[in-house]
This record gives C-alpha cells, structure tokens and sequence, in this order.
C-alpha cells in the first residue's frame, strides 16, 4: 500500500496557509491567521485497507485473537491543520483519519470517535496516516478503525509536515490544544467526505507519551471545552502521568530506558514553551552533546546516525546520562531539586485533577520505561477524591476484566513475555505491553458505549 499525497495539493495548502499568516500580498498582511482548528487540507491519504489485509497483518503480528477479525474496510485520510503553540503562536499540524466502511452495520452512518495520541518517536517524518510503514498506525487502525471506530490520530506539532521545528514534548496544555484541533479540523473534513460520519460519542486514548497526552486532552477538554465536545470516556495507556516523581527517581539513579532520548526533547520543549530552564544548554549538557542536543529532536537522521556522529551518547538502551560520557552534566543533576526543570515537571504533572468522563488505565508493573507508579499514582489520585478507576496491570489477573477476554488478555501477554526471552526487558514498553493494553481499552469503551454512557 502506498501513500497518495499530492504534492499540488499540499503546495495549494502552503500557500493558502502563507497567505492567510500575512505572507502574500501587502493588503493581506494584516488579516489574522486562520483560527485554531482550521482545516487548512484534507485527503484520501491512500487506498482503502481490506479487511482481509487487516487480517493477514494482524495474523502476522500474531494479535488477531487481541485485534478480532476485521469488520470494516478503512480508509486512510490525511487532515493539515491550524493550531498554536506554546507562546500563542499560528502553527501548522497534521494528523491520520482512519474511516471505517464496508456493509457491516459497524461500518456506516453515525459511528464513535477514538481520539487516539501516539507515544514517543524521535523521527521528524513520523505520520500515522502511512500505515503502510507506522506500526503504531497500523495498530490503531486493526484495533479501533476496524471495528467500526473512527480514529483521529494527530501527528503533533513538529512532525510530518508541521512548521514547528520543535515538539511540545510533555506540555500538557499546548498538546491538548493540538489534539482539539486537530478533532476539529478531522470533523470538518469528514462532513463532507465518506460515508461513515462522527457521532457525538467521543473516546480518547493514547500509548505511553500518548498516554499522557490522552490524559491531558480529557482534562482540557472537561475543563474548557465542554460546550464543544463531551468526553464519553477515556483509556490512557502507559503514561508519564506523575511526570515529577519521574524526574525525581532519574535523578535519585532510577534512570529508565530511554531517557537520553526523552530529556532532549523534555527540556527543548520546556526551555521552548517557559524560557527558563537554562541560560546555555552547556548549563545542563555535557560536551560534544551540548553543540546539538537543543535541536537534536525530531530528526530527520536515525539514532544510530546520531549515535555515530556523536550527537547521543553510545549506549543501546539509551541510559548513559550521567558521569563520564553521559549526555547531562553533574550540576544538572546536583541542582535538580530547585530547578525550574523540576517545577516544569510539576506544572506537567496530571495528579490534582478530578475527571467527569470513565476513565480505566493499563500498563505493565515491569515496565523499564514509564515506571508503573504512575498508572497508580493517578489511580490513588483520583480515588482521593471519590474517583475508582480501574488501572488494569498486565502483570496482575486480578486487576483484569472477569471472564474470557481478561484470561485472553493476561495468558496471552505472559506468553508473548516468554517467547521474548531475554529481550523481554527491551520489547516491554515498545513492543509488549501496546496490543494488550489496547484490546483492554477497547473493551472498556464498548462497555461503557454498551452501557448508554
């Protein structure tokens, strides 16, 4: 399968785009940009996805008894949109549009929207819409477009062909900006193509970055727009909710996988939206990392290339951030505890905040990238305040759904950990744990749907 975008058609948006932000005529410049949401272009992205290359894909992966057999055909769209970033600024986003179609009655008329955030990549191309190369993509549209969902799936501020040059890493408020527009932007394309049209049920997940973002877009939305939209519920996966407590236990020497890749973008996206996390980056980098590592991420080069070109560390699990060698300084970590990075974290941080839709959480208590007291901080958080929400926890049967689809889920991810064998620790978070937890969140939404909610 192969992506259809038109280069006329994406040309006609940039100018468009450059005219109404005051960058064509004389008498144009004062016109104010677009408003956020703006559908700047939207196409069919690429050829409808069968159900029978659904399944064979999801055969191949070995998650169709997680996935189910496809009841939809899906069409790949492609929506361009207006937004803004962290300052207030007119910024430009895009995101994939997975419609189902086909005579299932799953498949027509008035159906559910997932509004789905992807976790954390480092490549500047990255688009959900090109399911023919995203896994995540793909993932999301066996699990939800195929059954009779329509995703929204936004790319974020940055990527694909976004004008940012950086991503609004871990920025709770600018990230659920994007995702509300890149919703109204998918709406109103959608109004006038395909056959299969968004109902008012709206349901927002997202995997590990994505979590956090899902869960920030709940918040957003029930605190800002609710007169637009209604949240029917929520399934963050994995998240960075309790974002200081993770900071804390990297700088106590509880260092995650992945956390030479996840500061860069963490204090690029802070430094970017507050200003002041640092005077220099060779305040908190060490040499020759100091040179790039503000505009290292997202990348057009693969980490190997940056690994190569001595822009990363050298270090397959991406936990070399401290001592000699590591990618941050000593007086980074020695004056953590008052920085404005650590307040940054607690600004982020999703804890204090009561939600008004269901929610149910996911994880897996081993995972080596997003530790899960974050799943449980969030849990104990809410309960706080009179909220029980499930966190279902792969590791453990008893926090499952009853019956046959909590046995399915919980036998099938310890045998997925076995078969891993010793790469089990380094498939967790990445490879493991996505396809369980959506199949869980899945099956809580068509709950809660089921139930009229």
């Amino acid at each position: 399968m192969k992506s259809q975008f038109t280069l006329g058609g994406l040309a006609l948006a940039a100018s468009v785009l450059l005219t109404a932000c005051g960058g064509g005529t004389d008498e144009s410049r004062d016109d104010p940009p677009p408003a956020r949401g703006t559908l700047m272009l939207g196409l069919l992205a690429a050829p409808t996805v069968t159900k029978a290359t659904i399944d064979a894909g999801t055969t191949a992966k070995g998650v169709i008894a997680l996935a189910g057999a496809a009841k939809c055909d899906v069409e790949i769209r492609y929506v361009y949109y207006m937004t803004r970033d962290p300052q207030g600024n007119p910024a430009t986003a895009s995101a994939g549009v997975f419609v189902p179609s086909g005579t299932d009655a799953a498949c027509s008329g008035q159906r559910p929207v997932v509004l789905y955030a992807h976790g954390t990549t480092t490549d500047k191309a990255f688009n959900m819409a090109q399911v023919d190369t995203n896994a995540e993509g793909s993932l999301v549209m066996a699990f939800y477009a195929a059954q009779g969902f329509i995703v929204v799936a936004p790319n974020y501020m940055g990527y694909d062909r976004s004008g940012l040059q950086y991503t609004p890493y871990l920025n709770a408020e600018s990230s659920a900006i994007d995702m509300v527009d890149g919703l109204r932007a998918a709406k109103a394309h959608l109004a006038v193509e395909g056959a299969s049209k968004p109902s008012s049920k709206l349901l927002i997940t997202g995997y590990s970055q994505g979590g956090h973002v899902a869960m920030a877009t709940q918040k957003v939305i029930e605190r800002d727009y609710a007169s637009e939209f209604t949240v029917t519920a929520a399934g963050p996966m994995s998240g960075p909710y309790n974002l200081v407590k993770m900071g804390d236990a990297v700088t106590g020497g509880t260092i995650n996988a992945g956390a030479t890749l996840f500061l860069p973008l963490q204090l690029t996206s802070y430094q970017k939206a507050y200003g002041n996390i640092y005077s220099s980056p060779t305040e908190v980098y060490q040499s020759p990392y100091a040179a790039t590592a503000e505009t290292l991420f997202p990348s057009t080069e693969s980490l190997t290339q940056l690994i190569t070109e001595g822009k990363l560390p050298a270090d397959a699990t991406f936990t070399k951030l401290f001592g000699t060698g590591g990618l941050l300084t000593d007086s980074f970590r020695t004056g953590y505890a008052a920085s404005n990075f650590r307040k940054a974290l607690q600004t982020n941080t999703l804890l204090g905040w009561t939600p008004k839709a269901p929610m149910a959480m996911c994880g897996g208590a081993q995972d080596p990238t997003v530790f899960f007291f974050n799943t449980t901080d969030a849990q104990a958080d809410f309960l706080s305040r009179g909220k029980a929400y499930p966190a279902f926890n792969l590791e453990s049967r008893a926090t499952l759904p009853a019956g046959a689809s909590g046995d399915l889920v919980y036998g099938g991810f310890q045998q997925a950990k076995a078969a891993a064998g010793t790469g089990a620790t380094a498939a967790y978070h990445g490879t493991l744990v996505p396809p369980f937890c959506n199949a869980l969140v899945r099956g809580y939404f068509q709950t809660v749907l089921a139930a009229g909610q």
